[in-house]
């Protein structure tokens, strides 16, 4: 398990060079990398504000009819969320008083930048 600061966390969605509604991260079940754009394209939201409470924390598959995760993950959205009885998440943002806060991976700079990209250009 990976435990980064508030801080530490906000450095790595900063590297990855996008708007903020492109911000990525990755599902820890079915590998799916996802930004707000995914969610207000799903009518989760209407801007980043309104979906950020899912970013990062339940899988884009939720709001497109997704089924659980496979054995293996395979690149196409699941229903997973974090909110659970499983705690299968390999990140966890720890606060200023301690507590740590699971979340998904978060998306190298290269993946951020590809999948915004592939949004722009299907949008």
């Amino acid at each position: 398990m990976k435990r980064v600061s508030i801080p530490e966390f906000h450095s790595a969605l900063k590297a990855q060079g996008v708007a903020k509604v492109h911000l990525a991260f990755k599902c820890p079940l079915c590998g799916t990398v996802q930004s707000a754009s995914d969610f207000i394209a799903a009518f989760a939201g209407n801007t980043f504000d309104d979906v950020e409470k899912y970013l990062g924390f339940s899988c884009i598959g939720r709001w497109t009819g997704a089924g659980a995760p496979r054995k293996k993950p395979d690149g196409r959205p699941c229903n997973w969320t974090l909110g659970g009885f499983l705690k299968l998440h390999q990140l966890e943002v720890v606060d200023d008083e301690g507590r740590a806060h699971p979340r998904f991976e978060v998306a190298t700079p290269e993946e951020a930048q590809q999948h915004a990209a592939l949004i722009e250009t299907a949008g």
